[in-house]
């Protein structure tokens, strides 16, 4: 059994992580920001009793958000995963940037001055933070583990798309650098997923609050693509939230996963491979899917996109991935507990 400190618990795939380390036996301390995001949490895994403990610790944008949690004894493991994915901000800066930054360097010295027994950090990044723009129609471009968004500070305002890219790289080269400058009692692995789909498990105030990956589903089981499939757009890499968050536990597990970077790509979509399913899986939701006939929904060919290999992050965490008519089945038939 380990101790381990998860922080954004409230948070999707945080959700699916959270519940894998319960099931496995792990003891857990998970952050939230606010009591009125614990108590759910708390209900939801009542019978785990001292197995859990619920922590609000209020903006993770404040430098000091983790000093007094991570002084909790015996914490062996932190799994930072709060951090925000989202485009309806107004100020990239104070609301995407911060956050994203400080949360991460915060914890990280917050560790390292008060936790002496933490062993392994590990950071949620994104494939945000290993493709490059310029390069994204390229098919003669791979990327990998080893690669690193170029995007810089002066580019915040140039979209919604690359301010939050910016925030997810700052962020985790920010952590690296912190390992490589301050050489703490803690070795650092991050975890870069692309878009992640999957079942919803964690308790939604509304299916407003869906996370960014899944609102393409909840507008397709809405009626929101009955006139026209919209187009894929040029990210076309998705992985399954379960196998996002066994990656997590893995790099905790695997002590040859700690020192690197993991590329976790289960495969490639289009948004009328997601329809198709909806089609072939949920006849019930009649009139709310789109007709057969609609058009729209594909991606760009393999010829005008970019390439990647993610063999090494397969090999260390010994990943077998979920397959899309899975991950979106689930998620569609968990969209429809919460009403649809």
């Amino acid at each position: 059994m380990t101790k381990v400190l998860l922080t954004g618990g409230s948070g999707f795939i945080a959700a699916h992580i959270l519940d894998q380390l319960l099931n496995k036996g792990h003891q857990v301390i998970t952050t939230v920001r606010t009591e009125e995001k614990a108590k759910p949490i708390r209900e939801a895994y009542k019978d785990k009793g001292d197995q859990l403990e619920v922590v609000a610790v209020g903006d993770i944008a404040k430098e000091n958000a983790f000093d007094e949690v991570v002084k909790k004894p015996g914490i062996e493991v932190v799994m930072h995963t709060a951090s925000p994915f989202h485009f309806k901000w107004t100020d990239a800066q104070t609301e995407l940037i911060d956050p994203a930054l400080v949360g991460t360097t915060g914890i990280l010295k917050a560790i390292k001055r008060s936790a002496p027994t933490v062993k392994r950090v590990i950071v949620t990044s994104s494939f945000a933070s290993v493709l490059d723009e310029a390069h994204l129609s390229d098919a003669s471009h791979t990327f990998t583990e080893q690669s690193w968004n170029p995007v810089t500070i002066d580019q915040l305002h140039s979209s919604p798309a690359t301010a939050y890219r910016l925030s997810k790289t700052l962020a985790e080269k920010a952590a690296w650098d912190f390992v490589a400058r301050e050489k703490p009692n803690f070795d650092l692995a991050t975890i870069c997923p692309p878009v992640v789909f999957g079942p919803v498990v964690h308790h939604l105030a509304s299916l407003e609050s869906i996370n960014t990956s899944n609102e393409r589903v909840v507008s397709l089981v809405s009626g929101g693509w009955n006139k026209g499939i919209p187009a894929t757009g040029p990210i076309t890499v998705w992985v399954d939230v379960r196998d996002t968050a066994l990656a997590h536990v893995r790099a905790m597990e695997r002590e040859d996963a700690g020192g690197k970077r993991h590329l976790t790509i289960g495969g490639r979509f289009k948004n009328r491979d997601i329809a198709e399913v909806a089609w072939r899986r949920f006849a019930d939701l009649g009139d709310k899917l789109p007709e057969r006939d609609v058009e729209g929904g594909g991606a760009p060919s393999a010829s005008e996109n970019f390439r990647y290999n993610n063999d090494e992050t397969t090999r260390v965490l010994g990943m077998k991935w979920t397959g899309l008519d899975e991950s979106i089945g689930d998620l569609i038939v968990s969209l429809k507990e919460h009403g649809i």
